[in-house]
């Protein structure tokens, strides 16, 4: 590459601390599998995003995903690059993940699921 030639920068971050995937599957009520959505999960999510938003961390990404195949876990996310599974329920749980996990850096025990494989 010559040096008149110009390279583009890109004001993307390429490396999180913590990358966030958040199931937004909506089934039927009755679906015999179940759906984050229909546990309730938009709400949740809803939070999530206000929160990570609202403290600034750029190393900090949230992604909504399709099933995650536990869906009668649901509401479900997982948390890389260390594949912590949480079952968030109410917005305090959801607080909780944020500043002790995602901020933090600790894992809230008392949420974390170990999927079956």
């Amino acid at each position: 590459m010559s040096e008149a030639a110009e390279i583009e920068v890109l004001d993307i971050p390429q490396v999180y601390t913590h990358h966030v995937f958040c199931c937004f599957t909506q089934r039927p009520p009755q679906h015999p599998r179940g759906s984050c959505g229909a546990n309730g999960a938009q709400p949740l999510w809803d939070r999530l995003a206000k929160k990570l938003e609202a403290s600034g961390r750029r190393d900090i990404a949230m992604t909504s995903s399709g099933c995650l195949s536990f869906c009668q876990a649901g509401p479900i996310m997982v948390v890389y690059p260390q594949g912590i599974w949480y079952t968030p329920k109410t917005p305090e749980d959801i607080d909780e993940i944020v500043a002790s996990h995602l901020i933090g850096g600790k894992p809230v025990e008392r949420l974390i699921i170990v999927p079956r494989i």
